[in-house]
């Protein structure tokens, strides 16, 4: 397993996306959130959780799905439901996680990290078939991706490959 830091991460980042993209990525938030450019010349801002490298890369796979139109909305437009979701919901959230689930598992095998399938809802309802399913939805798409990655998903690939090798 690699050793690596979410400052690393932020570092990497930089390096990869902020002269082309004007993002920037900022550890230690409460909550993950990204926070488009408030005005023109200042950098659009994806916060990841504490310093958790597994939320940094999470939120870097949203990002890189995310298209030029929803990367100018608060947390890209998304809604989320905090942790207690009902079977309804989390049906609901599995159905939207399985791309940036996908990204980032092969995020983590770049860095040569560990991967597991994030429900995200430990107070509330998620069957164990539920999550196989998930699991096996996530790995067929994660296979899909690793040809045809988006193409700043496949940049951070390429960059964490690089760096961790």
């Amino acid at each position: 397993m690699a050793d690596c830091s979410g400052r690393e991460l932020e570092a990497l980042f930089a390096q990869c996306f902020l002269s082309r993209f004007n993002t920037r990525l900022i550890g230690g938030a409460d909550e993950p959130f990204y926070a488009p450019a408030p005005e023109p010349g200042r950098p659009h801002q994806l916060f990841y959780r504490l310093d958790y490298v597994r939320s940094a890369l999470h939120e870097i796979a949203h990002w890189c799905i995310a298209g030029p139109q929803r990367r100018e909305l608060p947390d890209f437009g998304y809604w989320y439901e905090a942790d207690g979701r009902d079977a309804r919901q989390q049906a609901a959230f599995f159905q939207v996680e399985v791309r940036p689930q996908a990204l980032e598992a092969l995020f983590c095998e770049a860095a040569c990290l560990p991967f597991e399938v994030s429900v995200d809802n430990l107070d509330g309802s998620a069957l164990e078939e539920d999550i196989i399913k998930f699991r096996s939805e996530v790995g067929r798409q994660a296979a899909l991706y690793r040809d045809n990655a988006p193409e700043r998903a496949r940049l951070w690939i390429d960059t964490l490959q690089s760096h961790f090798s």
